[in-house]
């Protein structure tokens, strides 16, 4: 970045979108990034709020996830969870031993009345995180999925039913009364960069730009936005992305997510497998920086994020 001490807003959720925005917090910008997380996946279970795309960036950001799934927690039990299933409670979502203390403190201090912006930002000082980490809203969406079997909960079609069912629609429940906390309005306000993290554009992104007045303020911006496609090769690297961009109409590619994101963005960063997409891309009047995009370890997380702070500095 040009900028000698840059401020950087990241918008993530799910596993691909937690290790760049972790990448970008190994560049050392510590308290300067703000990372804005989709919440429309949160949901009750046994009488606790669980938000799994929180979860899995504070984890990611801590160092205490999964290396293995890329969420959970590293080397976590899972005897509540049998004991559960023993009395003939709900097991089908995997809940270690540690991950179930989150959930209790976060589900207390919501029920004291703090918000889900005020309770995260305890969570992330406690794992001693740096970065701000920011709800999207701190009003109740709900992701639902619309099947030929009727209209799921979003944690019920991806969780219990592993994603295989096929989807003609998404719907953000509560999406009209929810409004941009101060917070991620400033750090937008003040951002030197927006980054688009390699997350899926329709239920881990397109909650953020849902919220009202989220993508006016994307488009008044004078700041670059540059998003990672989670697209690479035509397939998702994780999770249902590539059949939902496929059942709702868009181009299974980089190409097709940078439509997604074309009345706002001004690059777009592409895996090296899919150079041949880039004459398509500049076309629509975004730049584009093709690299490895495929984050195996640490080090790849930090050269990518390096590579597209870098490459959002050039298009200011």
């Amino acid at each position: 970045m040009s900028a000698e001490h840059p401020r950087i807003v990241a918008l993530a959720g799910g596993v691909g979108g937690a290790k760049l925005a972790h990448g970008l917090a190994l560049t050392g910008l510590d308290e300067r990034l703000s990372i804005v997380v989709n919440t429309a996946d949160d949901f009750e279970l046994l009488g606790l709020h669980i938000s799994p795309d929180l979860d899995t960036v504070l984890y990611t950001l801590s160092g205490v996830a999964n290396p293995d799934t890329g969420w959970g927690i590293k080397g976590d039990t899972f005897n509540t969870l049998d004991a559960i299933k023993r009395y003939g409670g709900p097991s089908w979502f995997w809940l270690g031993d540690r991950d179930f203390a989150t959930h209790i403190v976060r589900t207390e201090r919501l029920k004291l009345g703090q918000s889900i912006s005020e309770v995260t930002g305890g969570l992330a000082r406690a794992l001693g995180i740096n970065a701000a980490i920011l709800p999207m809203c701190d009003e109740p969406v709900a992701t639902m999925v619309n099947t030929p079997d009727g209209r799921l909960d979003f944690q019920d079609y991806f969780v219990q039913r592993q994603h295989q069912s096929h989807v003609i629609g998404v719907e953000f429940e509560g999406i009209s009364n929810a409004s941009i906390p101060a917070a991620v309005g400033d750090a937008l306000a003040s951002a030197e960069a927006v980054i688009l993290c390699p997350s899926n554009p329709i239920v881990s992104i397109g909650p953020i730009l849902s919220v009202p007045g989220m993508r006016d303020q994307l488009n008044g911006t004078t700041a670059p936005v540059v998003a990672v496609s989670p697209i690479i090769g035509g397939q998702a690297l994780k999770g249902p992305a590539d059949r939902m961009l496929e059942t709702l109409g868009h181009e299974v590619s980089a190409v097709g997510v940078a439509e997604i994101y074309r009345d706002f963005l001004n690059g777009i960063v592409i895996d090296e497998q899919d150079r041949d997409l880039a004459p398509r891309i500049e076309a629509l009047g975004i730049k584009t920086l093709v690299t490895g995009t495929i984050m195996r370890s640490d080090d790849d997380r930090q050269r990518l994020a390096e590579e597209t702070l870098d490459f959002a500095g050039r298009l200011r």
